[in-house]
């Protein structure tokens, strides 16, 4: 296997992962009871319901901007787009967190920005090359 098919392997790993992820928490956030769900996450209890629900479609839209524009190799640009905004979104769940007094449990965060960073630089590396 070669260098770029063994990176474009990679990627593709990378914005699955994270993808799947962000399927299961918009999903989560926009499907189940608000009761169900401060259960596995207290905060979702404590602020503003319509809060939780937009978080849950930016998650969804941002696993959709992870995949599609990739796959089908239209508008290609915005895979790498979406990993940064994902690296934003991580950010701003982090600070959250923090605020909240739960810097504990932003060890997840961290390495999801590692991963769509991974994504944004490798996607913005190859999109030149995808031009030709």
């Amino acid at each position: 296997m070669t260098a770029s098919k063994t990176m474009n392997f990679s990627l593709w790993i990378a914005q699955i992962l994270m993808a799947a992820l962000l399927v299961w928490a918009g999903s989560v956030k926009l499907l189940l009871p608000i009761e169900k769900l401060s259960a596995m996450f207290p905060w979702t209890g404590q602020v503003p319901i319509s809060l939780v629900k937009f978080t849950g479609t930016v998650d969804l839209l941002g696993a959709i901007g992870l995949i599609l524009p990739s796959l089908l190799r239209i508008q290609p640009k915005l895979t790498p787009l979406s990993a940064i905004g994902f690296i934003l979104l991580m950010i701003c769940a982090s600070v959250f967190h923090i605020s909240r007094g739960e810097a504990s449990v932003i060890g997840l965060n961290i390495v999801f920005i590692f991963i769509a960073a991974f994504v944004a630089w490798g996607r913005l590396k190859k999109a030149p090359i995808a031009a030709k």
